[in-house]
């Protein structure tokens, strides 16, 4: 039986998948595998037992991949499972950085005492005059699954969209709006467009991309979005830019000390992807990716590990094999098989970055000298019998 620990809370949706052929623990030592949100596993040990992490979000910041990946723990995300929550918020964002329904709003509670209040509001509307989406011209940095919906979604407002991302997927691709214009150069967003909003990763190369140098580029008046890093954004140059009238509003999901005061900053409490149906979302597909893994040895939407399905094994064994990715490692370990007299029936061998996962369906059983054998490979990180 497998056992689950949730670092954080984990939507029964996703809970209930899990057969009695599992249980849910509190002991985190002894978990097959964890299932967490936002808890920092940077400070806790990593079991001997652990073999999976499922991040049922899609930052992984939380979560030391490179440590789990020396032991041969699997980390999983799950991309696009709260992207509609996401989009709703940075659509709202928009009109809330359009229209001022929050100054307006809080006049009336002020007044709310006013028997003519009526009469008075029709007089105080026009300190809360806005402007529209429909004919603005809208940048979307990133068209991951986030920076896509946003982008269909606002063609829909009557917005002008520019989608810029050099390294689009092709499933991406085939989802994005023919009425999206695909922009090859960031500095033409930062340019043309009244609202900037960025669905990018937090990477050493994407850090601090929205800084003094993007803002000098951009329109007067401008309005910013920050829905995917808080680390994207130079906010002491977006500050600086407020103050200077350059840019109108800026927008964010992520509070601190500077982001919290800024004049002309609308800041919400990282609630992107806080929706019932997000949640739900995230905890089916982080749930079905540990399932998968556990028992068939397959990986999807792995961040430190390369992906690789095998489907369901029809032979008598199937084998996994975490290893460096480093040259004679098949032969290596087919080597042993051979010596063994066990035949393979099908082989996978697949890598990312410094790691490699090799899946091996076997027409023979596997002993642990077997095992034993394999582990002493050199570059071997961790081997596990499915079946």
């Amino acid at each position: 039986m497998s056992k689950i620990n949730c670092l954080n809370p984990i939507s029964n949706k996703g809970l209930d998948l899990f057969t009695s052929d599992y249980e849910i623990v509190d002991d985190y030592n002894s978990a097959d595998a964890v299932l967490v949100r936002s808890a920092s596993m940077h400070e806790l040990d990593l079991p001997e037992s652990l073999k999976a992490v499922a991040r049922a979000g899609a930052g992984v910041n939380n979560i030391p991949l490179d440590k789990c990946a020396d032991k041969g723990i699997v980390v999983f995300n799950t991309p696009g499972a709260n992207a509609n929550g996401v989009k709703e918020l940075v659509l709202a964002a928009m009109l809330l950085a359009s229209r001022d329904i929050v100054g307006s709003n809080a006049w009336v509670k002020e007044n709310k005492d006013d028997e003519n209040i009526a009469k008075t509001a029709e007089k105080a509307k026009k300190n809360f005059a806005g402007t529209e989406l429909a004919g603005k011209k809208l940048g979307v940095i990133g068209l991951g699954a986030i920076g896509i919906k946003v982008a269909n979604t606002a063609t829909h407002l009557g917005m002008e969209v520019y989608g810029y991302d050099p390294y689009i997927s092709v499933n991406s691709a085939w989802n994005l709006s023919r009425n999206v214009k695909h922009i090859s150069d960031v500095n033409d967003i930062y340019r043309e467009c009244d609202f900037i909003t960025i669905h990018v990763p937090a990477l050493d190369s994407t850090k601090g991309m929205i800084n003094e140098d993007a803002i000098a580029l951009m329109k007067d008046g401008v309005i910013i979005l920050n829905y995917a890093r808080d680390i994207l954004v130079d906010e002491e140059a977006v500050a600086k830019a407020i103050k200077d009238g350059k840019v109108r509003h800026y927008m964010t999901d992520f509070a601190n000390p500077l982001s919290s005061s800024m004049e002309g900053a609308f800041v919400t409490t990282h609630i992107g992807a806080s929706t019932e149906e997000s949640e739900e979302n995230c905890a089916i597909m982080a749930v079905n990716e540990i399932k998968d893994f556990l028992e068939n040895g397959n990986i999807k939407n792995s961040v430190n590990y390369p992906n690789c399905d095998m489907g369901v094994c029809n032979t008598t064994a199937r084998v996994t094999i975490m290893h460096k990715n480093i040259p004679n490692m098949v032969s290596s370990v087919t080597s042993v098989f051979a010596k063994e007299n066990i035949n393979i029936a099908e082989v996978a061998d697949k890598s990312k970055g410094e790691y490699a996962y090799m899946v091996l369906d076997l027409d023979g059983t596997v002993s642990d000298a077997v095992v034993k054998e394999i582990e002493a490979v050199e570059g071997i990180i961790k081997v596990r019998v499915i079946k």
